[in-house]
């Protein structure tokens, strides 16, 4: 099972987003956050989320940056009640028993994404908006010689 992880490459994402995420998070595309967004709201620092930020799961922040890994069944359940908590903290979701099933949709369309890559593969995301709404485009980098648990460590420091 693959899922992705935040990667901070070097100090960019320090200075384009509002709240960079550090490395090693849990992550997905995130364009939920835009789905209401005009060209009104792309401005400086929230244009630069928008339009190639990956969200982490575990600080809300975003990066530039992630790479697939693979997610053991309690990391994965982890990061679906802590995504469904923040649908409700922060994003109006009436309960978690309400928002964990988008949760996990949110989560499953990118751990789909992520089992058709090698381990290590970067990914970027690209965002336009359209008539239609956002409109998300992925590429991806094939793994180097150095592995992401160099940069991602699985576990917790507790």
């Amino acid at each position: 099972m693959k899922l992705a992880r935040t990667l901070q490459l070097d100090i960019s994402d320090e200075n384009v987003f509002e709240k960079p995420a550090p490395s090693g998070e849990w992550a997905i595309s995130g364009g939920f956050e835009f789905s209401n967004w005009t060209e009104a709201d792309l401005k400086g620092k929230a244009r630069q989320a928008f339009s190639n930020g990956w969200y982490s799961i575990e600080s809300g922040g975003r990066a530039s940056f992630v790479g697939v890994c693979n997610i053991t069944e309690p990391e994965l359940e982890q990061v679906r009640r802590t995504l469904a908590q923040t649908f409700v903290d922060h994003y109006g979701a009436p309960d978690v028993d309400a928002a964990y099933p988008v949760a996990c949709e949110e989560i499953d369309q990118m751990r789909s994404m992520c089992d058709d890559f090698e381990d290590n593969t970067l990914l970027m995301v690209s965002r336009t908006l359209t008539e239609l709404g956002v409109e998300e485009t992925y590429r991806s980098r094939g793994p180097q010689d150095a592995s992401l648990e160099a940069f991602a460590v699985h576990g917790s420091v507790d």
